[in-house]
Protein backbone atom coordinates (compact mmCIF):
# COMPACT_ATOMS: atom_id res chain seq x y z
CA UNK A 1 0.00 0.00 0.00
CA UNK A 2 1.67 3.34 -0.73
CA UNK A 3 -0.88 5.37 1.66
CA UNK A 4 -0.72 5.31 5.43
CA UNK A 5 -0.85 7.14 8.19
CA UNK A 6 1.13 5.98 11.61
CA UNK A 7 0.63 7.13 14.98
CA UNK A 8 2.94 9.52 16.06
CA UNK A 9 1.44 10.11 19.76
CA UNK A 10 -2.38 9.79 20.92
CA UNK A 11 -5.11 10.15 19.33
CA UNK A 12 -2.69 11.86 16.30
CA UNK A 13 -1.08 10.28 12.94
CA UNK A 14 1.00 11.20 10.21
CA UNK A 15 0.36 10.46 6.74
CA UNK A 16 2.85 8.82 4.45
CA UNK A 17 2.89 7.60 1.16
CA UNK A 18 5.41 6.04 -1.25
CA UNK A 19 7.32 2.37 -1.48
CA UNK A 20 10.49 1.58 -0.47
CA UNK A 21 12.02 -0.84 -2.19
CA UNK A 22 10.89 -4.19 -0.73
CA UNK A 23 7.70 -2.72 -1.26
CA UNK A 24 7.88 -3.61 -5.13
CA UNK A 25 7.22 -6.83 -6.95
CA UNK A 26 7.87 -7.72 -10.59
CA UNK A 27 4.62 -7.43 -12.35
CA UNK A 28 2.64 -5.30 -9.73
CA UNK A 29 0.65 -2.87 -11.52
CA UNK A 30 -0.12 0.34 -9.37
CA UNK A 31 -3.24 2.54 -10.87
CA UNK A 32 -2.67 6.25 -9.89
CA UNK A 33 -5.42 8.63 -9.02
CA UNK A 34 -7.15 10.64 -8.99
CA UNK A 35 -7.19 11.72 -12.97
CA UNK A 36 -6.52 14.51 -14.39
CA UNK A 37 -8.64 17.03 -16.72
CA UNK A 38 -6.14 18.76 -18.70
CA UNK A 39 -7.48 22.67 -20.06
CA UNK A 40 -6.36 24.90 -22.27
CA UNK A 41 -4.76 27.06 -19.94
CA UNK A 42 -2.80 24.38 -18.55
CA UNK A 43 -1.23 23.76 -22.12
CA UNK A 44 -0.81 27.38 -22.65
CA UNK A 45 0.98 28.33 -19.19
CA UNK A 46 3.04 24.59 -20.22
CA UNK A 47 4.66 26.09 -23.25
CA UNK A 48 4.83 29.75 -22.35
CA UNK A 49 6.80 28.00 -19.22
CA UNK A 50 8.84 25.78 -21.54
CA UNK A 51 9.50 28.33 -24.66
CA UNK A 52 7.48 26.02 -26.82
CA UNK A 53 7.05 28.16 -29.48
CA UNK A 54 5.31 25.38 -31.91
CA UNK A 55 1.46 27.14 -32.93
CA UNK A 56 -0.06 24.25 -32.74
CA UNK A 57 -0.10 24.50 -28.76
CA UNK A 58 -1.66 27.90 -28.39
CA UNK A 59 -2.56 28.98 -31.36
CA UNK A 60 -6.58 28.01 -32.47
CA UNK A 61 -6.39 29.04 -35.83
CA UNK A 62 -3.71 27.91 -36.64
CA UNK A 63 -4.15 24.28 -35.41
CA UNK A 64 -7.84 24.26 -37.25
CA UNK A 65 -5.79 24.53 -40.34
CA UNK A 66 -3.53 21.06 -39.22
CA UNK A 67 -4.54 18.06 -39.29
CA UNK A 68 -5.73 17.49 -35.97
CA UNK A 69 -8.29 20.47 -36.58
CA UNK A 70 -7.99 21.72 -33.11
CA UNK A 71 -4.89 22.63 -30.63
CA UNK A 72 -2.92 19.38 -29.07
CA UNK A 73 -1.27 19.54 -25.56
CA UNK A 74 2.47 19.95 -25.22
CA UNK A 75 3.57 16.39 -25.21
CA UNK A 76 6.37 16.89 -22.49
CA UNK A 77 2.94 18.48 -20.52
CA UNK A 78 1.58 14.61 -21.17
CA UNK A 79 4.94 13.31 -19.77
CA UNK A 80 5.25 15.61 -17.05
CA UNK A 81 1.72 15.01 -15.67
CA UNK A 82 2.42 11.48 -16.26
CA UNK A 83 5.05 11.45 -13.99
CA UNK A 84 3.43 13.44 -11.38
CA UNK A 85 0.55 11.18 -10.79
CA UNK A 86 3.05 8.46 -10.29
CA UNK A 87 4.80 9.90 -7.88
CA UNK A 88 2.76 8.71 -4.29
CA UNK A 89 2.77 4.97 -5.48
CA UNK A 90 6.46 4.56 -7.43
CA UNK A 91 8.56 7.84 -6.33
CA UNK A 92 7.66 9.03 -3.17
CA UNK A 93 10.65 7.24 -1.55
CA UNK A 94 12.98 7.85 -4.43
CA UNK A 95 16.71 9.08 -3.80
CA UNK A 96 17.00 9.97 -7.33
CA UNK A 97 15.31 9.59 -11.36
CA UNK A 98 17.83 7.52 -12.99
CA UNK A 99 16.29 8.04 -16.48
CA UNK A 100 13.52 7.38 -18.86
CA UNK A 101 13.75 5.26 -22.47
CA UNK A 102 11.15 4.44 -24.72
CA UNK A 103 8.87 7.46 -24.34
CA UNK A 104 6.02 6.89 -27.06
CA UNK A 105 3.15 9.07 -27.93
CA UNK A 106 0.36 6.70 -29.12
CA UNK A 107 -2.75 9.14 -29.26
CA UNK A 108 -2.99 12.99 -29.52
CA UNK A 109 -4.47 14.86 -26.41
CA UNK A 110 -6.17 17.64 -26.62
CA UNK A 111 -7.36 20.36 -23.93
CA UNK A 112 -10.51 19.04 -22.41
CA UNK A 113 -9.29 15.62 -22.36
CA UNK A 114 -8.49 13.70 -18.83
CA UNK A 115 -5.42 11.46 -18.29
CA UNK A 116 -5.08 8.68 -16.38
CA UNK A 117 -1.96 6.81 -15.57
CA UNK A 118 -0.51 3.14 -14.10
CA UNK A 119 2.44 2.17 -13.68
CA UNK A 120 3.88 -1.46 -13.53
CA UNK A 121 7.25 -2.87 -12.51
CA UNK A 122 9.17 -4.51 -14.59
CA UNK A 123 12.64 -4.87 -13.14
CA UNK A 124 13.94 -4.37 -9.50
CA UNK A 125 17.61 -5.10 -8.18
CA UNK A 126 19.95 -4.60 -5.13
CA UNK A 127 22.18 -1.17 -6.21
CA UNK A 128 25.35 -1.94 -6.73
CA UNK A 129 26.97 0.89 -5.75
CA UNK A 130 24.38 1.44 -2.65
CA UNK A 131 23.70 -0.87 -0.19
CA UNK A 132 20.75 1.45 1.35
CA UNK A 133 18.78 1.73 -2.03
CA UNK A 134 17.72 -0.75 -4.98
CA UNK A 135 16.90 -0.10 -8.51
CA UNK A 136 14.05 -0.03 -9.40
CA UNK A 137 12.38 0.22 -13.22
CA UNK A 138 8.52 0.85 -14.30
CA UNK A 139 6.40 0.91 -17.06
CA UNK A 140 4.07 3.76 -16.97
CA UNK A 141 1.18 4.40 -19.38
CA UNK A 142 -1.53 7.09 -19.74
CA UNK A 143 -5.00 6.46 -20.91
CA UNK A 144 -7.61 9.10 -21.73
CA UNK A 145 -10.86 9.62 -20.98
CA UNK A 146 -12.33 6.88 -23.58
CA UNK A 147 -9.51 4.50 -22.11
CA UNK A 148 -7.67 5.01 -25.31
CA UNK A 149 -3.58 4.73 -24.50
CA UNK A 150 -1.66 8.56 -25.27
CA UNK A 151 1.63 7.73 -23.78
CA UNK A 152 4.02 5.32 -22.52
CA UNK A 153 7.46 4.98 -20.89
CA UNK A 154 9.72 3.34 -18.38
CA UNK A 155 11.52 4.71 -15.20
CA UNK A 156 14.57 3.80 -13.81
CA UNK A 157 14.49 4.99 -10.25
CA UNK A 158 17.26 4.34 -7.34
CA UNK A 159 14.38 4.12 -4.28
CA UNK A 160 15.51 3.70 -0.28
CA UNK A 161 15.43 0.74 1.47
CA UNK A 162 13.39 0.41 4.54
CA UNK A 163 15.13 2.19 7.22
CA UNK A 164 17.28 4.40 5.10
CA UNK A 165 14.92 6.74 3.77
CA UNK A 166 14.93 10.47 4.78
CA UNK A 167 11.68 10.15 6.21
CA UNK A 168 13.61 8.02 8.20
CA UNK A 169 16.54 10.14 9.38
CA UNK A 170 14.46 13.11 10.25
CA UNK A 171 11.61 11.37 11.41
CA UNK A 172 8.98 12.51 8.74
Amino acid sequence: MSHHARPVGPHRFRESFGRYFEDFEVGDVYEHRPGRTITETDNTWFTLLTMNTHPLHFDQEYAKASEFGRTLVASPLTVALMVGMSVSDVSQKAIANLGWREIRLTHPVYPGDTLYAESEVLEKRESKSRPEAGVVTVRTAGRNQEGVVVCTFDRTILVAKRGHGVEDKIGY
